[in-house]
């Protein structure tokens, strides 16, 4: 079982970036898919990005452009490079580990990320 702890959330302009990271404990980091999910308040919790266990990544169409997914298997670490925000990527975003985005294992604890001026 993986589990798993966010960081790098906070305050950001618009326009501005972030880096979330996403840090693993236990075993099996490395043969699981990674990714993101966020919610915003009032609204359905909502695909951001994935990464396979073999590297191929995938993003939902908010993220598209803007967002890159990485992970570095040694540090059992999954990153989150976001720029060019915009108010409406303001949300809890959530890292999860599983056999793929629709079948998920573990959650992170979230982060809270704010894009306002």
């Amino acid at each position: 079982q993986v589990q798993l702890v966010e960081s790098g959330g906070g305050l950001v302009q618009p326009g501005g970036s972030l880096r979330l990271s996403c840090a693993a404990s236990g075993s099996g980091f490395s043969s699981r898919d990674m990714g993101w999910y966020r919610q915003a308040p009032g609204k359905q919790r909502e695909f951001v990005a994935t990464i396979t266990s073999g590297g191929i990544t995938d993003y939902g169409d908010s993220a598209k452009g803007r967002f890159t997914i990485s992970r570095d298997n040694d540090r059992k670490t999954v990153y989150l490079q976001m720029n060019s925000l915009k108010p409406e990527d303001t949300a809890t975003y959530y890292c999860y580990a599983g056999l793929s985005r629709s079948i998920v294992l573990s959650w992170g604890q979230g982060t809270q990320v704010t894009v306002s001026s």
